[in-house]
């Protein structure tokens, strides 16, 4: 399955308003099969001890996955809405910038399933690891 063609203004517009505008999140690269994503390290995303939050790394993650599969189905008909996520937190980061590199592991007709990996973007260390379901609603 390829993903619609967008371009990355548009697809950036969808975050005006929402958590994802909140943490900083913006789509940077769509490929044929993977979204690349970026979020700054900062007092907005960090946890008490001044390191990344497990759960920004989790909304990133479900940002990346949720974006891939609205480029997968006809918006006009169906919705992406997120049924599972997992996150294994492999290092930390304190601040700078993370890249999450979302690709699709399956893309059947009611569920997606997306691998992403989420990079400090210095380094290219991976700090956290996940797998994001989006199960596909028809719109009413």
């Amino acid at each position: 399955m390829q993903f619609r063609k967008i371009d990355l203004d548009t697809i950036n517009a969808f975050n005006k308003g929402t958590l994802m505008e909140t943490l900083g999140i913006q789509c940077v690269e769509i490929g044929e099969d993977y979204i690349v994503s970026t979020m700054p390290v900062n007092s907005t995303t960090h946890q008490p001890m001044g390191l990344l939050h497990g759960g920004a790394s989790a909304a990133l993650i479900e940002s990346i996955g949720s974006m891939g599969s609205t480029l997968l189905i006809d918006l006009s008909k169906e919705a992406p809405v997120g049924l599972e996520i997992n996150a294994n937190h492999i290092g930390g980061i304190k601040s700078g910038l993370v890249r999450g590199v979302g690709k699709v592991v399956h893309a059947g007709k009611k569920t997606h399933v997306w691998q992403v990996d989420i990079f400090d973007d210095a380094t290219n260390k991976l700090i956290c690891t996940g797998r994001l379901t989006v199960m596909i609603i028809e719109r009413k």
